[in-house]
């Protein structure tokens, strides 16, 4: 699906299709236009909105190929940014990852979003409801925005962290939780990587910007990113790391639990195997058919073997629960 939102003075038009040609067709290349493309995996057509707006055609490969993450400072024809970005939906405990490009040229911004960006479709719609300057503030003001709604995105995908954190420490201390437990905390963890990756993009394009040569972001706006952002991308870093860290903690508290429980188990297994052995070597000892027993032919044999078994297994349990191993 191709979204097209062309910013006028005082509103946004915006024009849906699936057809790239009539998507083409309605872009006025003296507006500043967003030109969306969800789930748009047509490479041909990719290739002619590429050319359309006079981008390297080594553009489309590095679309397709699933560029390295971060920017790319080889081509200067736009600035050119892939992403990785976690998102507050949930499936399987896992968190889900959103995959695309931001294009950025002197009047356009493209984003092919290969997992669709909720940020951005919300971003879309609060654009159609107030009234932003755009054609005054630059295309550039836009790209700000994008990125000041990931970061807030990410606050959300904390938060909703730190609480599931908080049930799982409670039964990891309590020791309640069991195998099940243990998968939780390390599926989260490990759905959470990319975000290592993205906070490592934001952070090298902040760096990039401060180049005075790098003229895709006008001053203002960097003005905007060094004043409001750089500080949130260092907090949510931080976040992240004692996030991931919390996560290592309670991972290492739970194999603890498990190897403990799994020692309990055994420590029975090895009392229960020990209390019964001497049954087994008495059971074993008259079970030898001899003819010259002398206990086989008293009448008290029986029932004496008998006591002396129960004798054993009533004294072993009592001295094992003295010794606190049961």
């Amino acid at each position: 699906m191709l979204t097209l939102l062309t910013f006028f003075q005082n509103n946004v038009e915006i024009f849906t299709s699936r057809d790239v040609d009539t998507v083409l067709e309605k872009i006025d290349g003296s507006q500043n236009i967003w030109l969306r493309c969800v789930h748009f995996r047509d490479r041909t057509g990719t290739a002619r909105i590429i050319k359309h707006f006079g981008l390297n055609p080594s553009r489309v490969n590095m679309i397709f190929n699933h560029s390295p993450l971060g920017i790319d400072e080889n081509v200067e024809d736009c600035l050119f940014d892939s992403y990785e970005i976690l998102t507050p939906q949930i499936k399987n405990h896992e968190f889900e990852v959103a995959c695309g490009n931001i294009v950025v040229g002197n009047n356009f911004l493209i984003t092919f979003e290969i997992t669709e960006l909720k940020v951005l479709s919300i971003l879309a719609n609060h654009l159609q409801k107030r009234t932003l300057d755009i054609p005054k503030l630059g295309i550039d003001y836009l790209f700000y925005l994008i990125f000041k709604d990931i970061l807030n995105n990410y606050e959300t995908v904390f938060d909703y962290i730190s609480r599931k954190l908080d049930d799982l420490e409670d039964e990891v201390l309590e020791n309640s939780g069991d195998e099940s437990t243990y998968q939780r905390i390390a599926t989260m963890r490990q759905s959470t990587r990319s975000g290592r990756r993205n906070f490592q993009s934001i952070k090298s394009l902040m760096a990039i910007m401060d180049h005075e040569d790098f003229q895709w972001i006008t001053q203002s706006v960097k003005e905007l990113f060094n004043q409001e952002l750089v500080h949130q991308v260092d907090k949510l870093w931080q976040e992240y790391q004692a996030l991931r860290g919390w996560m290592s903690e309670l991972m290492e508290i739970q194999r603890d639990n498990i190897a403990s429980k799994t020692g309990e188990r055994i420590n029975r297994l090895t009392i229960l195997s020990t209390i019964f052995l001497p049954i087994t070597f008495m059971s074993g000892f008259y079970g030898m058919n001899f003819k010259y027993m002398p206990e086989l032919e008293q009448p008290w044999a029986y029932p004496a073997v008998i006591c002396m078994m129960a004798l054993i297994v009533i004294s072993s349990i009592v001295y094992a629960k003295k010794q606190r191993w049961l």
